[in-house]
């Protein structure tokens, strides 16, 4: 097999491993902001709740989770899940995975600005609503974005245990092509696309963090 027939095998997993990124964090994102306001609620049931989910999450491995999404339905109902299964199985997991992360790292941050501007707002007229949005919300964003890309970067590296489900993602097709070819140059070639899709984060989150310049400490 030739080097230009092998890095095209390895393009068609790329674009799955670039589809499961971009779902879990189209998912995860928001679904993080709601699990850190449930977690810091005063409704302590709920609370309750999102401090389990966040344990349990963070506390098992992904591809623990993942095979428990696919293989979940048949052992405890007997439920025959469809081809399809597998995709929303990877996307299910990678999202309610990485939303226990993000959660964690959106309440450091909103615990972390001063008390005094949430009262300032509301001497203002602002409602919590509003105050959240326009006054929190910004410097939230400015102060875990550094913690927020590291998750990210890792979710890059995290997209190859969509193995374990079958998904033919660009790590699975690197293994698949060096076990027919006897050789580690798809290995090589897959550290180094991975290598240049963080560094293309990298660079994202670096102009990111300079836009956000203005909203100083």
């Amino acid at each position: 097999m030739d080097f230009g027939t092998m890095l095209g095998l390895m393009g068609q997993g790329l674009m799955l491993t670039g589809q499961i990124f971009v779902v879990t964090l189209v998912g995860a994102l928001p679904l993080g902001v709601l699990v850190a306001l449930a977690r810091m609620s005063r409704f302590k049931p709920l609370a309750v709740i999102a401090t389990l989910y966040i344990s349990i999450l963070r506390g098992t491995p992904l591809m623990l989770q993942l095979m428990a999404l696919m293989f979940g339905p048949y052992y405890l109902f007997g439920a025959q899940m469809g081809p399809d299964w597998k995709f929303w199985a990877c996307d299910i997991g990678f999202i309610l995975n990485y939303a226990a992360y993000f959660a964690e790292i959106y309440r450091s941050g909103i615990q972390s600005i001063p008390r005094g501007q949430y009262e300032a707002a509301q001497v203002l007229g602002y409602t919590r609503a509003q105050t959240f949005i326009k006054i929190v919300l910004p410097q939230v964003v400015k102060r875990i974005l550094p913690a927020m890309g590291n998750e990210i970067i890792t979710l890059v590296k995290d997209t190859s245990l969509a193995f374990v489900l079958g998904i033919m993602e660009m790590f699975t097709r690197a293994q698949a092509i060096a076990a027919s070819q006897v050789s580690l140059v798809p290995y090589a070639i897959a550290a180094g696309i991975y290598w240049v899709c963080c560094l293309v984060i990298e660079f994202v989150l670096h102009r990111l963090e300079k836009k956000l310049d203005y909203y100083h400490d």
